[in-house]
């Protein structure tokens, strides 16, 4: 049996398509056939060059599929120690990990030294279906993996494993919400789910930050209480209890540190491309008994969360108005386009069925 896969090679180079025959699986590996996916900001900063993956690769980790096999011996569990099945519907961490490594045990699999990264590993003969822009994807023994209803959208389930774990993740740093004021910078994709994230975890106030006056609306839409430009707010009266950065700007990150109340913490999230360094007060920090926690990627716990979340809140909130649902595999390069140009939440691939 074959897979259509779609070849990132280098940056400014068109997408490649090429078929590979579907290897024979190994023992705790699971055979996916994809349904949908979403090009996630690395995925576009990638093939812009702006980040520098292992390749060829095959890009896209925010994936949808239904089982179709599984490897020898026992059929592999599900996060929850449940036993997955043949034709479910399921998501999946972006990574794999031995969860007894020492970074498992430290609630950090994510830096663990034999991390496998969906969308992020080198295409050679012998590894290969590790990414979306395939038919199938072959799970690797330790992914978490949660089976989904069938009832939720495909272009909902398929921001989990990325968007959704990710501000799980972030949330979980930042530490109890109820009835704190939070800040948020940067309301892309990221930011407006961590608007209705925070609301939902119970806190008293939700600024959203950013330059884009139509994604402030948004962000209303998804729970924020307050909506400011990031470019005229004296964020020092903003006293927030908890800071976010989704943006990666480096303005945004000093400006969240400056907006903390005393006590408060600072998760940053979005500064995962390489630039110039961030000018920090000492002083302030200190006397302001400040915190500041970074976040990249997330744990088994945080992708949990974000499979409960949207499962339980996707009628609740209008994810669906956030994906772009224009194309099929066979028009990668296009979506990869459209995202660029036109900047979208997401852009949404789907894959046409046999």
């Amino acid at each position: 049996m074959e897979s259509k896969l779609v070849v990132f090679e280098k940056a400014g180079q068109p997408l490649q398509f090429a078929t590979c025959e579907i290897p024979a699986l190994t023992e705790g590996q699971v055979l996916v056939r994809n349904e949908y996916a979403t090009l996630c900001r690395s995925d576009i900063s990638t093939y812009m060059g702006k980040r520098i993956e292992k390749s060829p690769t095959i890009l896209g980790h925010e994936i949808v599929g239904r089982i179709v096999a599984f490897g020898p011996g026992e059929a592999p569990c599900d996060a929850y120690g449940r036993p997955l099945e043949v034709g479910s519907r399921i998501t999946w961490a972006i990574y794999a990990a031995n969860p007894d490594s020492e970074m498992s045990r430290r609630g950090i699999p994510q830096k663990s030294p034999d991390l496998f990264k969906y969308g992020h590993e080198q295409l050679r003969a012998d590894n290969t279906l590790h990414g979306g822009l395939a038919e199938y994807t072959i799970l690797r023994r330790y992914t978490p993996i949660l089976p989904l209803p069938e009832e939720v959208p495909l272009p909902e389930t398929a921001i989990i494993n990325c968007a959704v774990s990710t501000v799980a993740g972030s949330l979980r740093l930042a530490g109890e919400m109820k009835g704190r004021k939070v800040a948020l910078w940067g309301i892309g994709m990221l930011g407006t789910i961590a608007c209705a994230m925070c609301r939902e975890a119970g806190a008293s106030e939700v600024v959203a930050l950013d330059i884009n006056e139509e994604r402030l609306e948004t962000a209303r839409r998804f729970g924020a209480t307050t909506c400011l430009r990031s470019d005229q707010a004296d964020v020092e009266k903003l006293k927030a209890d908890i800071t976010i950065d989704y943006s990666g700007f480096i303005g945004a990150m000093e400006d969240s540190v400056r907006a903390l109340a005393i006590g408060g913490t600072a998760v940053w999230v979005g500064g995962v491309c390489p630039q110039d360094k961030v000018k920090l007060d000492s002083e302030q920090i200190i006397r302001r008994l400040s915190t500041i926690k970074g976040l990249h990627n997330y744990n088994a716990e945080d992708f949990k969360v974000a499979v409960d979340f949207i499962t339980t809140y996707y009628k609740k909130y209008p994810f669906a108005e956030l994906i772009y649902d224009g194309f099929t595999l066979e028009h990668a390069e296009d979506a990869f386009r459209y995202a660029i140009e036109r900047n979208p939440y997401r852009v949404g691939i789907h894959f046409q069925s046999k």
